[in-house]
């Protein structure tokens, strides 16, 4: 079988040598593809000449695909040596193309455009990336770290090599998903990165942390009553997200009919549609399950290779934003996640805050502006 490929390889190109045809390649990662206007809806109050990038990247198993990008400018000239970068790892806001922050902006408008206009009038120009498969062909692997970081990383990339305005200089910030995010992106920045962009540090907020934990109990009757309508969709986005990167698990053979259909609207429905449809059907997750999710064979070793966090690693500093009510994210595993961190000798700031999920984002700008502001000095 090899030596059939081999060969076959080996035909194909000298014939395309032999009649002057190219031979398809993927671009490098982090390659622009193009440049639009962005949507009204995607453009942030008071920033200048914001645009929509394509750009080359990687999804699940590392297959090549494109991405896209929302990037902002702060009014007014750049200083000596580029604006400096601000990579903005957004939350949750669906599967579906149209859910894609780049085409539709953000679920959480008010709070998001309040926070990305504080690093605005600070002075960093913002890289948002959408992460696969939202807004570009493909399906996008929910959580999947690996690919997050990467898509952020060749963002940054995309970003300063097609805007000379833009320093090579830049952090991850982000929230929820995106918490998680810019935490894969802070313990792989320098490694994806390279020598030609200058990583300083990350913050997360409202982090989801060990979800490998209580993915693993998920089963027929389990959890047996209702959750809140946004944790039913976060796990119906992960399910999608491990049908996507493993499709050989057959997730839906763990489903039933009902289970199977709203699997199927997830990957089309942004959040809060999703949710509200949830919420009017009274749907309890245990009753979408046929069977057991721990039949798949080192369930948590292979839920923690995808989305589990890394624990050590970091070579910059991470500031890590947690509200004490959040029920969105289990909030004690985020601290234990800090926990971990700290007694693996880790570059991490955990910072707490009387707020619930959303609340936490905006109040952990009077700490989160410092930290950055030093990670910049």
């Amino acid at each position: 079988m090899r030596k059939s490929v081999l060969a076959a390889a080996f035909t194909l190109a000298c014939t395309a040598g032999l009649l002057n045809l190219p031979v398809a390649t993927a671009a490098p990662a982090g390659t622009v593809e193009s440049v639009a206007p962005l949507s009204p809806a995607a453009t942030l109050p008071g920033s200048a000449n914001s645009a929509r990038l394509l750009y080359s990247s990687t999804t699940a198993n590392n297959v090549p695909a494109t991405a896209s990008a929302a990037v902002y400018f702060p009014p007014g000239e750049p200083p000596a040596g580029g604006w400096p970068v601000i990579a903005w790892a957004h939350g949750t806001v669906g599967l579906g193309d149209n859910c894609a922050y780049s085409v539709a902006g953000p679920g959480a408008v008010e709070r998001d455009w309040a926070y990305l206009g504080t690093w605005l009038q600070q002075g960093y120009a913002i890289v948002a990336a959408d992460y696969a498969g939202l807004g570009t062909p493909g399906e996008h692997p929910y959580l999947n770290g690996i690919v997050e970081a990467h898509n952020v990383v060749d963002a940054v990339r995309a970003a300063t090599t097609q805007y000379p305005s833009l320093a090579k200089k830049w952090v991850v910030v982000g929230q929820s998903q995106g918490g998680g995010a810019a935490v894969y992106t802070a313990r792989y920045a320098t490694e994806f990165g390279g020598p030609e962009l200058d990583y300083r540090g990350a913050v997360g907020t409202g982090v989801p942390a060990y979800i490998e934990d209580i993915l693993t109990p998920l089963g027929p009757g389990i959890p047996p009553v209702k959750l809140s309508p946004h944790s039913t969709g976060y796990t119906l986005y992960i399910l999608n997200g491990l049908r996507t990167t493993y499709p050989e698990l057959n997730i839906e053979s763990f489903l039933t009919d009902a289970g199977r259909s709203w699997l199927a609207k997830a990957r089309e429905d942004c959040l809060v549609p999703l949710g509200d449809e949830l919420a009017a059907e009274d749907v309890v997750l245990g009753n979408l399950f046929s069977k057991p999710l721990n039949q798949i064979p080192d369930l948590h070793g292979l839920l923690t290779r995808y989305l589990g966090l890394p624990e050590s690693g970091y070579d910059k500093p991470v500031f890590l934003g947690q509200g004490l009510r959040d029920t969105d994210v289990i909030t004690p595993e985020t601290l234990r996640f800090a926990a971990v961190l700290q007694a693996n000798g880790q570059p991490v700031r955990l910072h707490t805050y009387p707020e619930d999920h959303s609340g936490a984002v905006n109040a952990s700008l009077r700490d989160s502006v410092p930290f950055v502001r030093g990670l910049f000095g």
